[in-house]
């Protein structure tokens, strides 16, 4: 698919937009004042394949922690501001990769240029960030509720200031929890400019709830070519906010991370309890960071065939079952022992690859 084209920006060694992969973000929930918790958990969703974090720093205390973070985590950092200049300003000295934050809501011109001043030598970037919850209040007696034309007009009152002061080192997020008014003002503002755009749908809820609102929405977005970085909002360990951003772009062909599952839904002719199967492969596969893709079938009629994109895989019978690579049927495994099997020959294929 052909991505939208944007002006490129860079987080630390990561870029950012210009035909650069989109980039998987996530945020810590730790109390970044406690700098080892921050750092644990980072280097978590590091090991996950996160791309990008984002630390809130609500205080000082929090600002003064940043300086431990930045300086031992293995992935750029981005400080989330609000309301106060001075935050930025001892975000940027501790060593930030990024900013979020909105500068028509730090207050006034002369903070503002202050931010600008410190950022612009550094080349650190800011996000804009529009939220449908926090709105100005003229904009909602504007438009009688969020739109995606008020999202948009709230955007381009906080990129007018900072393009009034020669800065255009911008990324911009406009953010709901409705689907629809997301994709809409997405839309409209990839419209009218060339900023990298970071895609989200904000508060999407729980694990179950959350992943498929944003796979929609994200997915949506990412398909008509607009997205530059994401993050999947879920409420709980924001390693799963990585997982799924991953998922997402692995189904669109945009990212290659991990392994991919193929398994089937089963029917009738299904003789082994594939479900239990499936499982236990998907979390088998979970401590491995290579591209790989597995089949686990639930037949020996349609299994290899149907999945000879495969590089290995697995299909069921009764008492046994078909261990097969790329759809060539290799040998019948008992049933007892085709997860072992699969594994021989999925750390077969992952040797010879080392091996090339």
């Amino acid at each position: 698919m052909e991505r939208r084209k944007t002006r490129q920006i860079q987080l630390g060694n990561v870029k950012i937009g210009g035909g650069a992969p989109v980039a998987v973000q996530s945020m810590t929930n730790t109390h970044t004042d406690d700098s080892a918790a921050t750092l644990a958990q980072i280097n978590r969703l590091a090991e996950a394949g996160c791309d990008i974090v984002r630390c809130a720093v609500p205080d000082m205390t929090a600002a003064e922690g940043l300086k431990e973070i930045v300086k031992k985590s293995p992935i750029p950092v981005i400080a989330d501001i609000h309301f106060d200049y001075k935050l930025a300003l001892a975000a940027v000295d501790a060593g930030v990769s990024g900013l979020r934050l909105n500068p028509g809501n730090i207050g006034g011109e002369d903070k503002v240029r202050a931010v600008v001043e410190a950022v612009k030598p550094l080349n650190i970037p800011i996000r804009i960030g529009v939220n449908a919850g926090s709105l100005p209040k003229d904009l909602l007696e504007k438009y009688g509720h969020p739109t995606p034309e008020a999202l948009v007009e709230a955007a381009w009152r906080h990129i007018r200031i900072l393009e009034s002061m020669d800065y255009r080192n911008i990324k911009i997020s406009l953010k709901a929890h409705d689907v629809p008014l997301t994709i809409a003002a997405y839309r409209l503002l990839a419209s009218q400019c060339d900023y990298p755009l970071h895609v989200g749908i904000t508060e999407a809820g729980t694990i179950n709830s959350g992943i498929i609102k944003s796979a929609v929405g994200i997915g949506t977005l990412l398909a008509e070519g607009i997205g530059d970085t994401i993050r999947v909002s879920l409420t709980g360990d924001p390693v799963q906010e990585v997982k799924t951003g991953f998922a997402i772009l692995k189904a669109l062909g945009l990212r290659e991370y991990g392994p991919t599952l193929i398994s089937c839904p089963t029917c009738g002719r299904t003789r082994i309890n594939l479900e239990k199967l499936a499982l236990t492969v998907e979390k088998k596969l979970d401590g491995i960071t290579e591209p790989i893709t597995v089949a686990v079938m639930g037949c020996v009629v349609n299994g290899p065939g149907e999945a000879r994109e495969a590089d290995v895989g697995i299909a069921g019978g009764i008492g046994e079952g078909l261990l097969f690579r790329k759809g060539e049927i290799l040998r019948k495994v008992k049933e007892e022992e085709i997860v072992d099997e699969l594994f021989k020959e999925i750390d077969k294929i992952l040797m010879e690859r080392k091996n090339k």
